[in-house]
């Protein structure tokens, strides 16, 4: 699933580095591959590739780790995978998304 992307540089997603302690979890349960451990500490390798799904935030033990869902619209990406038809969130055209 890397590379998808819905829309690009408006993730909620922020690591705090001093708070990390390089477990690796965030890694391991992105599905996208957005977070990488390297020399001990998280690094956000592919911010845009953000569904803000949350997984990394809800399994950080530290919580260095914060998104807020909504702006990548994960419910919206994930329809779309299953009809085949373009991600919308279902809100018009007034730039609410």
């Amino acid at each position: 699933m890397n590379g998808f992307r819905y829309l690009e540089g408006v993730t909620t997603l922020a690591l705090d580095p001093d708070r990390c302690v390089g477990c690796g979890l965030c890694q391991a349960v992105c599905p996208h591959g957005v977070l990488a451990v390297a020399d001990g500490c998280a690094r956000i390798v592919d911010r845009d590739g953000c569904m803000e799904c949350g997984a990394c935030a809800r399994n950080c033990p530290v919580e260095a780790l914060a998104v807020s869902a909504g702006v990548g619209c994960a419910s919206a990406i994930i329809k779309s995978w299953l009809t085949g038809a373009p991600p919308t969130c279902g809100c018009d055209t007034d730039g609410c998304c």
